[in-house]
């Protein structure tokens, strides 16, 4: 028996289509000819799972000569060392944020005056990763 089931997972509401077998009435569940009371209350959210690393918070507003961070991720590898000289769009960082990388390039020609973070912090949109001189 096909049954039509509304299922809400992390707030957001999906309509499901689900076959249902005359075993699956047999282990308890209710048979769909059987009426369900409708609740208006919300489904339980589960808090977001902890990382491991902390994150690095935009302690201050970026200035100009300052590499921020496009969009939360974890910090997979710093390219650059601080002292070093860089060109503008040379590659500086790599950011990784939902199983994909994102490149992070200087924004001027410059010296790395300072990096921020270090490989495998948790960075949050905007944070500031390192500064060019």
């Amino acid at each position: 028996m096909i049954k039509k089931l509304r299922v809400t997972v992390d707030g957001k509401s999906y309509d499901v289509t689900v076959e249902m077998s005359d075993e699956d009435f047999a282990l308890g569940l209710p048979h769909p000819a059987a009426p369900i009371a409708p609740t208006n209350a919300p489904a339980p959210v589960a808090p977001p799972p902890a990382t491991s690393s902390p994150a690095v918070p935009a302690a201050t507003p970026a200035g100009t000569g300052d590499v921020t961070s496009p969009l939360a991720g974890k910090v997979a590898s710093i390219d650059v060392q601080a002292g070093q000289e860089v060109a503008q769009g040379q590659q500086v960082l790599t950011l990784e944020a939902m199983k994909m990388n994102t490149y992070i390039y200087a924004p001027k020609a410059g010296r790395i005056a300072a990096v921020h973070v270090h490989p495998g912090d948790a960075v949050d949109e905007g944070a500031r990763l390192m500064s060019i001189a």
